[in-house]
């Protein structure tokens, strides 16, 4: 175990004293391990010379796992205990990955608490211990090229990726052996890269198609600091899903149906292989075996493009989407980093260039960009701070955060986009008169009503002292790490009562639920608004109601017949009104309900002051 080496502040550790730190791309298709040497950063190679390792985990016979390039040689044969593309699973329920696969599961897949299982030749595994496997074939790998321990890594994920998702590429991780000095959304890792590498300054969009995420964000360089203006994506699109597209094609061409698993995971591996020929050739051969009969079909770039000009749309539309949410104009982009394998097909280059109308950057490779990024972050974080590395990282937050308010409404508290690290603050109060607890209800997303936003995770503060319906202060602290992960606090202010939760949902959001959420945010943004003007008017009408009824029975003696059954008329009226969805209306019933219980307020104050005063001499009140 290497010993804890010591420099003075702010100074950096001698060169004999330099602490071991990698940055890792843990990808969908390939994953790599980087790091800085000779105050540049490089990717590790293994025995053979290879920089990638293929996210690929097979569970042989007799308890043998496999890794890498010798997994990947049994998908075809053994597809059930061969797992690729682990990362699309990770902090995910059976729901999601129904919705990602459809009737084609290849795995055999366990529907348990949490996040989803698969069922292999060795046991009951998660994602998260695939993902592990992976994590720690990097490890060794570094460990074995650098000669000594690590004192810690850098871990990329998708910038969309979830609460879950990012906690379980913590697990796996620790699995691992790992010390994770920091998730880094993969689109800054590359601005990272090229920043740095480059000097490059102004501002850039990341544009990150990889095996199955796509990621864009747009980031401002200036002198040493990396500002996110604003990140967008989707979560359900990447090389993956063009290999679908390829697969039924051929499948329609050839007429076949009903595949088994074995035929399934034959026909994906040759449809990736056909793919990447296509990026560089025009035509290429598509050949398989399908129940004992060879076949063999030709494929051109042109129905490749046409099969998934759909996908390529998709992804310019997200692009547009962030470039509004950052506040920018193509024409003001300097530059635009492509990022992921599948940005080497052609018409993905050539339609992301007809976009910002300039030839997208590729200077630097697009497999190995984000590895390279985080191995500049995490050489800084582990403290080997030289000369010149005074840069400042600000990262932001894909989806809002908020909480749940009376009537099943949102009160967002930590907007997207807002730079990381962040914490936010509100005072809320009680609803009911003597009220002692509070649920408080974490939430996610863009709509204004809870049942169209995800639930994240559910607390309690209890003790509060017993109030009238609004004494209490109640504040609610949101707070969000660099590695973007959420804990929430809540203190009732007079009495100091508290509790807390760190945030870790049972699972992360469906597969295009990110997209999706914006996308309805956006389109619903006035239905929304009209939802939410009912509802509160609904809560203000029930507080009302329950307020006037218990004033009634407590002096209702202050008021003549013919006052009491005004009132109890203008109660039912609100009561009325609160069943519809007509909020002018129901705010027009309070209003009359407050104007007839004006002159009541008034002579309960006067009785209660009278009570107050009964029996008691003027010296005992000065």
């Amino acid at each position: 175990m290497a010993l804890l080496q010591i420099s003075e502040p702010g100074m950096a550790p001698a060169p004999h004293q330099k602490r071991l730190a990698v940055g890792i791309d843990l990808g969908t298709t390939n994953s790599l391990v980087a790091t800085i040497r000779n105050s540049l950063p490089e990717v590790l190679p293994d025995e053979e010379g290879r920089a990638l390792l293929p996210s690929a985990v097979h569970y042989a016979e007799g308890g043998r796992t496999r890794i890498g390039l010798a997994a990947l040689a049994e998908r075809a044969v053994d597809p059930v205990n061969t797992i690729v593309s682990a990362k699309r699973f990770m902090g995910r329920g059976l729901a999601d990955v129904q919705r990602l696969y459809g009737p084609h599961l290849p795995y055999d897949f366990i529907d348990a608490p949490g996040m989803v299982q698969l069922r292999t030749r060795a046991g009951i595994k998660s994602p998260v211990e695939v993902s592990a496997e992976i994590l720690a074939t990097l490890r060794q790998r570094a460990e074995d090229s650098l000669g000594d321990d690590l004192v810690g890594a850098v871990i990329t994920v998708p910038a969309y990726f979830d609460d879950a998702q990012r906690q379980a590429t913590k697990d796996a991780a620790q699995l691992a052996g790992l010390n994770v000095l920091r998730l880094l959304n993969e689109p800054t890792a590359a601005a990272i890269a090229y920043g740095l590498d480059n000097g490059s300054e102004g501002t850039y969009a990341v544009y990150d198609l990889g095996g199955g995420t796509f990621d864009i964000s747009i980031l401002k360089l200036s002198r040493g600091i990396f500002e996110v203006l604003a990140t967008g994506g989707d979560s359900a699109l990447g090389g993956d899903d063009f290999d679908a597209r390829l697969v039924a094609l051929v499948v329609d061409r050839l007429g076949v149906a009903a595949l088994s698993r074995e035929e399934q995971a034959q026909l994906s591996v040759e449809a990736r292989r056909v793919k990447e020929a296509l990026s560089v050739a025009e035509t290429e051969h598509f050949r398989v075996t399908l129940r004992g009969q060879a076949y063999g079909v030709e494929v051109t770039r042109a129905e490749l493009v046409t099969a998934t000009s759909d996908l390529i749309r998709r992804s310019i539309l997200a692009v547009q989407k962030c470039l509004r949410d950052a506040g920018q104009k193509v024409e003001a982009v300097d530059g635009v980093i492509l990022v992921g394998g599948a940005t080497r097909m052609p018409e993905v280059r050539a339609a992301v260039g007809r976009l910002f109308g300039r030839e997208p950057l590729t200077n630097l490779d697009p497999d190995e960009v984000v590895a390279l990024g985080a191995a500049i972050q995490a050489n800084l974080l582990a403290g080997n701070r030289a000369s010149g590395d005074d840069w400042l990282l600000l990262d932001v937050i894909p989806l809002s955060l908020g909480v749940e308010t009376m009537g099943g409404l949102v009160e967002k508290i930590i907007p997207r986009n807002s730079t990381l690290p962040v914490a936010r603050a509100q005072e809320f109060t009680t609803f009911k008169d003597g009220q002692t607890a509070l649920s408080i209800h974490v939430v996610q997303g863009e709509r204004e009503l809870v049942a169209d936003c995800r639930s994240l995770g559910r607390f309690e503060l209890r003790g509060i002292p017993p109030m009238v319906a609004g004494g209490a202060r109640i504040r609610v602290t949101y707070q969000v790490d660099a590695d973007g992960l959420l804990s929430v606090a809540a203190r009732e202010m007079t009495s100091g009562v508290e509790a807390s939760i760190m945030v870790k949902p049972a699972y992360g959001l469906a597969e295009s639920d990110i997209a999706r959420m914006l996308e309805e945010g956006f389109g619903a943004a006035q239905a929304d608004m009209q939802a939410r003007a009912v509802r509160e008017q609904q809560v203000e009408a029930e507080r009302l109601v329950a307020a006037t009824r218990s004033a009634l029975g407590e002096d209702a003696a202050l008021l003549s017949s013919e006052e009491r059954e005004r009132l109890e008329c203008l109660v039912r009226e609100v009561a009325s009104a609160a069943q519809g969805t007509d909020h002018v209306a129901i705010k027009n019933a309070i209003d009359s309900l407050a104007r007839g219980t004006e002159t009541f307020a008034a002579r309960r104050m006067d009785e209660g002051i009278r009570r107050a005063l009964s029996g008691r001499r003027l010296d005992e009140i000065l």
